[in-house]
């Protein structure tokens, strides 16, 4: 009798066992610096680097931007730089 019970809680999953409906595997981020070969990144274009940092001006992580580990260190550089020769606020209001 048990056993009929628990078959009939298991046919019932219509999903894999790894499969939690409450949190959705996402897309994995790919960076924009490699995959665009002509975009350079350039400390002296403060628009172009605005898509790195957040409102408050703190550079954005990794998994946020999407860049490798080579290009976020490059991005890291630039805005650092951009901030010394005053191009970007190191804090926003």
């Amino acid at each position: 009798m048990a056993d009929k019970k628990q078959n009939k809680r298991n046919n019932n999953k219509n999903y894999d066992d790894d499969y939690n409906p409450k949190f959705r595997k996402q897309r994995k981020k790919v960076c924009i610096l490699c995959s665009d070969k002509n975009f350079v990144l350039d400390y002296k274009n403060p628009e172009q680097l605005r898509k790195f940092i957040n409102d408050k001006g703190k550079i954005l992580p990794r998994r946020t931007t999407g860049a490798c580990s080579k290009h976020q260190r490059d991005i890291t550089l630039a805005v650092k730089r951009a901030r010394h020769i005053a191009m970007l606020p190191y804090a926003q209001n």
